[in-house]
């Protein structure tokens, strides 16, 4: 097993599935990196990290636990921000639901709210490094812990979004947190991407929120 996935997966919770040894469709095949998220998934069948703050979808769904191939549909959510979520396979998420994906020169993660992808590391292994050297930030734990320790233990397929969009100045504090359901809450924020991928930086937004379901 690669070192710092190893690393990763001893400070990790168990197996979300029990099953292993799963096929990816052949339409995931298409990606360079594949085998890496194979690996990934056949040593730990999805994992939460660092109190719930980091959620690594497993291969397949399990009760409300979303796996990696449904959260992938392109009905899910992914339609919902036109072509701005194409071409990459998410396989995890931070405690607001930013994605982590695997796109052909790497892995990269995804903002809900801007539609925006941002290199973060050549493979999962790094993928993996990267986490551990800085999951107060890349995992956004630190909330995560605050949040949970006045509301309780996180559900299964719900992260943490803000009451205020941190991209329209929301703050990053417990009290702009609540607790929504994964897949409502990228609709809901798709809406947002779509309403300011057009508009420079720096200019002034008015942003019409609306529902996710």
């Amino acid at each position: 097993m690669p070192l710092f996935l190893e690393k990763l997966l001893s400070v990790c919770s168990g197996d979300i599935s029990s099953c292993k040894g799963h096929k990816l469709p052949s339409g995931f095949h298409n990606y360079t990196l594949i085998d890496d998220l194979i690996t990934l998934l056949n040593n730990r069948n999805g994992f939460y990290g660092f109190e719930s703050a980091l959620h690594v979808f497993p291969f397949e769904t399990v009760g409300e636990e979303i796996g990696v191939v449904a959260w992938n549909d392109n009905s899910l959510w992914i339609d919902c921000y036109d072509d701005l979520a194409r071409n990459a396979i998410f396989f995890a998420e931070d405690v607001f639901g930013g994605q982590f994906c695997i796109k052909q020169d790497g892995i990269y993660t995804f903002d809900p709210e801007t539609g925006s992808f941002d290199y973060l590391a050549p493979d999962i292994n790094e993928w993996c490094k990267k986490i551990l050297e800085d999951y107060q930030v890349l995992t956004g734990y630190p909330l995560a812990n605050a949040w949970q320790k006045k509301h309780g233990p996180i559900p299964v397929g719900y992260r943490l979004v803000p009451k205020v969009p941190f991209v329209a100045g929301g703050e990053y504090e417990p009290d702009n947190l609540y607790l929504e359901k994964s897949t409502v809450a990228m609709k809901a924020r798709a809406n947002i991407a779509l309403q300011i991928r057009d508009i420079p930086d720096g200019s002034n937004i008015q942003l019409k929120l609306i529902d996710g379901d």
